[in-house]
């Protein structure tokens, strides 16, 4: 009885074991179900994010800066295509068997990138190396170390190296973004934006599927500069050989189209590779041309002249007289360098009368003065839109005095630029119209403003030929076939103190032909050593030169001929015999 018992309970006790494994296999496939369910229509978004964070990344479309071009379609500025080399850290770090095969290919020291990849490792970017040849970063890929990618960028070059350099500028050593220069002042326009896609990569880090465009890249536009590149290699060779022959400290030139107030050329002294960038220093890339300031001395004479002109009491022929050479104001004597006496205006200028000035310009009212130096733009920037570009300094007239008026007329106690002073001359050149000075090509015809009557601007051009003649101050300037207009300037630099009579500007300005200008041009040389400093010594011949080969280039007719031998005229019209 008692085994029958036993059987019984045994047999019951399987059965409720036999539930519990039914309804715990019952549980758990609910269970699985419902994680199931939950997986794929609760959380899909969350896991597909998650998914995509391991074998998904946000790829950088690299987008190319616009080029910087001359008027003739010269590359000035380019970007060409380089490869960086950048890493994650934790990728990388468990690659670590192969750092010495990558520090290697990257030519650096192994420790350096042990470093690197260690101290990094809560980041996911760092770059390893910035700008590679691309064939020298495809060896780098070739290694197929995880957590070792390629990124495509550019890098600006300039093809004209440091004869553009002060006008180009250059941009970001790594980035391309303006800096200075025209890189800087057309940033917006030359600059790009770069555009991102998302990919799927593989345990390597190769793209093996693009997922998606989340932006797409922007190129810059390109920039078709005023500048004339043959033109701006004459005044570059001109100007350094003549900084170098006189042992200059400095020196500038400008040359300006007289009929659309643009720049054709703009060059400095020292000068600077924007390629290397260990030359990069703000005493070697600053553009002297529109950014330093100096006293014109006499080569402002001619607008204090054209004032004076204005007011119907002074021709070209009116007689001043200079005796007795010398004229004294409040506590100041001024003397010329050689006693002229009685002789006409247009003599004033041609021989550089400091005392035939003063006279002149202390008989008129100053605000007739002032306002004319204003008009032709003195005391105010050029409108080129040049970075850092100075607008000079003139001061009213009401703070002139006596001797405030006597020393603007022959070009002190006021300052300007090489760039400011080449667009008052244009203006003469151009018969009293003032076109703002424009640094982009000018595919219209510049609408300007009359700030001069036309018959002035041709009575300031008659006189200021005579400057160029053979007993005037700017003979070297002179040019076989062409007539010159122009005025030469030597002025002492100011420093603590005073004036000093040991450093001096050698200037020389014109316009050609002076029959109908075509080009405006300004060179400056600043603190020439040796018995040579003054400004028809030093500037002029600079600018006879670059003149010559200008009008050469661009094609401009002669208006002197009268002025040639015979046996040149000979020689420009051979026989047909």
């Amino acid at each position: 009885m008692m085994r029958k018992e036993n059987r019984s309970f045994s047999q019951d006790q399987f059965r409720g074991r036999l539930r519990l494994v039914l309804i715990a296999l019952v549980i758990t496939a609910f269970a699985l179900v419902a994680r199931a369910v939950e997986l794929q229509f609760f959380d899909q978004a969350f896991l597909e994010k998650q998914g995509d964070a391991r074998y998904t990344r946000v790829a950088k479309i690299s987008a190319v800066r616009g080029s910087i071009y001359d008027r003739n379609g010269e590359a000035l500025a380019a970007s060409t295509p380089v490869d960086t080399i950048w890493a994650c850290p934790p990728e990388l770090v468990r690659a670590s068997d192969q750092f010495q095969r990558l520090a290697e290919a990257l030519n650096r020291d192994k420790k350096w990138l042990e470093q690197i990849v260690t101290s990094n490792l809560d980041r996911e970017f760092i770059y390893l190396v910035r700008h590679m040849r691309p064939s020298d970063a495809a060896q780098v890929a070739e290694l197929k170390i995880p957590g070792v990618y390629l990124l495509r960028e550019y890098q600006r070059f300039y093809p004209a190296g440091e004869v553009t350099g002060h006008l180009l500028g250059f941009t970001k050593k790594y980035d391309d973004i303006g800096q200075e220069g025209l890189e800087l002042a057309f940033d917006r326009v030359l600059g790009a934006e770069a555009g991102a896609k998302r990919v799927i990569q593989d345990r390597l880090g190769r793209t093996v599927e693009d997922v998606e465009s989340i932006r797409a890249p922007r190129p810059g536009e390109n920039l078709y500069t005023s500048l004339d590149l043959r033109i701006q290699y004459l005044a570059y060779r001109e100007l350094k050989a003549a900084v170098q022959e006189h042992r200059a400290k400095a020196g500038s030139a400008v040359i300006i189209d007289v009929d659309t107030g643009e720049v054709l050329a703009m060059v400095n002294q020292p000068a600077y590779n924007p390629n290397d960038r260990d030359q990069v220093s703000p005493s070697r890339y600053r553009n002297r041309a529109a950014t330093d300031i100096f006293e014109p001395g006499s080569s402002l004479k001619p607008f204090v002249a054209a004032a004076a002109v204005t007011t119907g009491r002074y021709h070209a022929d009116t007689i001043i007289d200079t005796a007795p050479g010398y004229v004294t104001v409040g506590m100041n004597t001024f003397r010329d360098k050689h006693f002229l006496g009685a002789v006409p205006l247009t003599t004033i200028i041609a021989k550089s009368s400091n005392v035939g000035m003063m006279k002149m310009a202390l008989a008129l009212p100053p605000e007739s003065i002032w306002q004319t130096l204003n008009d032709f733009g003195f005391g105010r920037v050029t409108g080129s839109g040049f970075p850092g570009e100075s607008a000079g300094l003139l001061n009213h007239y009401s703070h002139w005095k006596r001797i405030g008026t006597a020393s603007v007329s022959f070009g002190y106690g006021m300052s300007v630029t090489s760039l400011q002073l080449a667009q008052a001359y244009a203006i003469l050149g151009s018969g009293g119209i003032r076109r703002p000075i424009t640094l982009r090509r000018a595919d219209e015809p510049v609408i300007g403003e009359r700030v001069l009557d036309a018959r002035v601007a041709a009575e300031m051009l008659r006189m200021m030929e005579r400057v160029v003649s053979e007993d005037g101050t700017g003979n070297r300037a002179a040019l076989l076939g062409y007539r010159v207009a122009g005025k030469t300037g030597t002025s002492w630099k100011a420093e603590q103190g005073g004036y000093s009579k040991q450093k001096y500007m050698g200037v020389f300005a014109g316009v050609v032909p002076a029959s109908r200008p075509k080009l405006a041009a300004v060179v400056v040389i600043d603190e020439p050593h040796g018995d040579k400093y003054y400004g028809g010594d030093v500037a002029a011949p600079v600018f006879a030169n670059v003149m010559a080969g200008a009008l050469r280039l661009m094609g401009v007719p002669p208006d002197g001929l009268e002025q040639l031998p015979s046996a040149t005229l000979v020689q420009a019209h051979p026989s047909h015999e």
